[in-house]
């Protein structure tokens, strides 16, 4: 039950920080979508996969 809510808790941190990159990048126009896939993609590799999101956003436009 521990390891559940450390993972369950991991899993909300991960979408907070997506949602405030989102609320400082609405700014930029670069916005990540916040959707099941990118939080997965944060929560797993934490702040590098946000970084690597952005960067994937620049080059696709």
């Amino acid at each position: 039950m521990k390891n559940f809510m450390k993972l369950f808790k991991r899993f909300i941190v991960s979408a907070f920080i997506l949602y405030g990159y989102n609320v400082i990048a609405v700014n930029f126009n670069m916005m990540v979508p916040f959707n099941i896939f990118t939080i997965a993609f944060t929560f797993i590799l934490g702040a590098p996969g946000l970084f690597a999101l952005v960067l994937f956003k620049l080059l696709l436009i």
